[in-house]
């Protein structure tokens, strides 16, 4: 990177420590800014340019990275887990911690993570509280259901959540006034965290129908075990496929084995769990899908293919086939079918990654 400047920030909500070095005289400056953003991008325009500013992911958000690229000014925002620090660095400060993404960016050694639009960052927004709201859900018919348990009452009418399930709940009384308090408030507070994911759920399948989502969530869907919820949301965690290839989407998604290999000794432990967290929990849960036979498609997934390109319904087709074969092995050699379901989430990784990419070579994404 041939800048004249390199500037690394440390952004906090109130306060932002920044540095630069000049790379043609070594100088280092030092300042104390106030977090306004535009008073961020005035200090770094009256530097000595071109100019190359860093910052590290955080929960201050990309703000400030769009700010300044809309102003002319290349901004890296720096993956924290990615940055390479001395083990005998043992002081933090924030001008130290500035002064080593400014040195590092020097160095070339920044690993920048995707600056989403701020409609795709809306969009990952509205995934993510669906995602918390399916968590609370879980949580408060796990209460339910062991309050019951703890007093004798043991649903055995079919599956549970069901409409007769809840009817059965709505019966439920106690006699004693503080349980049967407590009883109904845990059933309110899971009735209404199902109404907030199901207005969620509309929410999501409304945008998921837009131009901007439309096709690769339609090619994401000739996969078994893609819904529209899912493919939204892996269609923003992921945003631009195209920066991937089959073999690295993976890695990017932490589904790849961990590994301690020296000299002639080769050691792979459980999968790294780095990257993107949430695309990672809707492919693997999807994995457990083509576990079943699959041999004719069923009526939804044609339903779900006469939605898609031809290319993405050979594809799909060829996908889900190939995936189940690879269960069949799994479970011809008996392997663990927790360990086997992720293998088969990171190849399914892998087909969604040509899928989609495919759809976004033809129309070109960009970050809105």
């Amino acid at each position: 990177m041939n800048k004249r400047t390199y500037v690394g920030l440390d952004v906090h909500a109130r306060s932002v420590k920044a540095c630069a070095i000049d790379h043609d005289t070594g100088e280092i400056l030092r300042q104390s800014l106030a977090a306004n953003e535009a008073g961020i991008a005035e200090w770094v325009s009256g530097l000595q340019g071109p100019v190359l500013v860093v910052y590290e992911a955080g929960p201050t958000g990309f703000g400030l990275a769009r700010l300044l690229v809309g102003a002319g000014i290349e901004c890296l925002v720096a993956a924290p887990s990615k940055l390479q620090r001395p083990p005998g660095d043992r002081v933090k400060t924030d001008a130290r911690d500035a002064e080593h993404l400014a040195r590092l960016a020097l160095l070339g050694q920044i690993t920048p993570v995707r600056v989403p639009g701020r409609a795709d960052e809306a969009a990952r927004d509205l995934v993510r509280a669906r995602e918390d709201v399916r968590a609370d859900l879980m949580r408060a018919r796990h209460r339910i259901s062991k309050l019951l348990l703890r007093h004798g009452q043991v649903y055995s009418g079919g599956h549970a959540w069901t409409n007769t399930h809840h009817t059965w709940l709505n019966r439920q009384h106690f006699e004693d006034p503080a349980l049967q308090a407590a009883y109904e408030a845990g059933l309110e507070t899971a009735e209404l965290t199902l109404d907030r994911r199901n207005r969620l759920d509309a929410q999501i399948t409304a945008l998921a129908a837009t131009d901007r989502y439309a096709p690769v969530v339609q090619a994401l869907m000739c996969l078994r075990g893609i819904s529209v919820l899912t493919a939204f949301g892996l269609a923003v965690e992921i945003g631009d496929w195209t920066r991937f290839t089959g073999s690295t989407i993976g890695a990017y998604l932490g589904l790849v084995p961990s590994e301690h290999s020296s000299g002639a000794s080769r050691s792979q432990g459980a999968i790294t769990k780095t990257g993107n967290t949430h695309a990672r929990r809707l492919l693997v849960e999807a994995a457990w899908h083509h576990r079943r036979p699959y041999t004719n498609a069923s009526r939804d997934m044609r339903a779900r293919w006469d939605a898609a390109s031809e290319a993405s319904r050979v594809r799909g087709h060829q996908g889900n086939q190939r995936l189940h074969r690879k269960w069949e092995q799994f479970e011809a050699r008996h392997k663990r079918r927790v360990i086997a379901n992720v293998a088969v989430a990171r190849e399914l990784a892998g087909w969604c990654w040509s899928l989609a990419a495919a759809v976004q070579q033809e129309q070109p994404w960009t970050d809105e």
